[in-house]
């Protein structure tokens, strides 16, 4: 169905979320339409962010707001939809808008399977009532289906569309872009150049597949590296763990942007810990870029002083090659925590591939690797 549709028949005149490949046209619909506007639409950190600021809305207006997401953020909502919005509570009604990724019978990756297979099932144990919209569904039965939802709506509960795989149509086109110059799969190499044999721990998204087609190219075994390809968020806790317990070997995180501002809690935590051995980059582009390009709020704000304020005695940000060398090899040679910021451009090349390699092969290389490491 047609994307705009969708929306009227929501309703809604709020919208909160993060963005998601399976729920471009959504996304771009709302870009379009809004930008990026606090009284219309908000792109969060996270998906249990956007949750509540849903309630917030709904709270200070009596409306009903929408909150989109890939089906991965269902674990980041479940506390706030069970102990804030469940009618045994607050009873706050939220339409969720749920990209299908994993979909039983349809090929996704690694990281989707699972989470596909559970996700009709968690937002009913969360008593979500749910509607899965296809590309077959017609604007009839999604209003018939909007019109059983506002009966429970009015009673204080939660309500989910689920959106297969290409059920969504007519997505506007929207250009996004910034004003840097350095690319990202490019920066990557220049990381891989300075860390040598040392372990990496890469963040999920086009990082990751960049990393490994980096180790291609350069005839170097993937044992080096733990692609973090789901758990978006968790990759610089990742590392802190192994780094914690490798004290004698450095250990490079690679982060991107909206990984950061996900969990940006675990930047106190590693700050706190203060590990000599680890390095954390944060490849930042100001934008969600692996499931269309959607904006981040990182663009406005200062990730060295957040580093700087949560502990990490080392923070720095760069915006050109020359800088970026410089820093990676004094954080190579220093025995102190270091954030390095790099500022990066939009963009990947249209034949990226993906890890050939299985998540499962990804860990027992990674883990036998490093076990040979003091």
């Amino acid at each position: 169905m047609k994307v705009s549709k969708f929306v009227e028949i929501t309703g809604s005149d709020f919208f909160t979320g993060v963005p998601d490949s399976q729920l471009k046209p959504l996304c771009n619909y709302l870009m379009d339409t809004y930008g990026i506007d606090s009284k219309h639409h908000i792109i969060a950190a996270n998906e249990g962010n956007c949750t509540a600021l849903a309630a917030g809305y709904h709270l200070a207006t009596g409306k009903v707001p929408v909150v989109y997401m890939q089906n991965s953020g269902e674990g980041n909502i479940i506390n706030p939809v069970a102990s804030l919005l469940n009618d045994k509570v607050y009873a706050i009604p939220v339409i969720f808008v749920v990209g299908w990724r994993g979909e039983p019978g349809i090929h996704d990756e690694p990281q989707h399977i699972y989470q596909g297979e559970v996700t009709v099932k968690l937002l009913n144990d969360m008593d979500i009532a749910t509607f899965v919209i296809g590309q077959e569904t017609t604007d009839d039965e999604v209003r018939e289906a909007m019109d059983g939802f506002d009966t429970l709506l009015k009673k204080g509960k939660d309500v989910a569309f689920i959106i297969r795989k290409g059920a969504l149509t007519d997505s506007p086109k929207v250009e996004y872009k910034n004003d840097n110059s350095m690319l990202r799969e490019e920066i990557i190499k220049h990381i891989v150049a300075v860390s040598g044999e040392d372990p990496i721990v890469s963040t999920t998204g086009k990082a990751s597949r960049e990393l490994f087609e980096t180790r291609e190219a350069n005839n170097q075994s993937h044992k080096y590296d733990f692609l973090t390809v789901g758990s978006m968020g968790h990759s610089s806790s990742i590392a802190l763990g192994v780094a914690i317990n490798k004290p004698d070997q450095k250990i490079w995180c690679i982060d991107g942007d909206g990984a950061v501002l996900m969990h940006m809690g675990s930047m106190a935590v590693l700050g706190s810990n203060k590990p000599e051995n680890m390095v954390h980059i944060v490849i930042n582009n100001g934008a969600h870029e692996t499931v269309g390009g959607m904006p981040t709020v990182a663009s406005d704000i200062d990730l060295v002083a957040v580093a700087k304020a949560c502990g990490y005695p080392n923070a720095i940000c760069v915006d050109t090659f020359e800088d970026l060398d410089r820093e990676l090899t004094s954080a190579k040679e220093r025995n102190e925590l270091s954030l390095i910021e790099v500022k990066c451009s939009i963009g990947a090349r249209e034949d990226l591939g993906r890890p050939t390699t299985t998540a499962l092969e990804n860990k027992e290389n990674f883990m036998n690797y490093i076990n040979t490491l003091k």
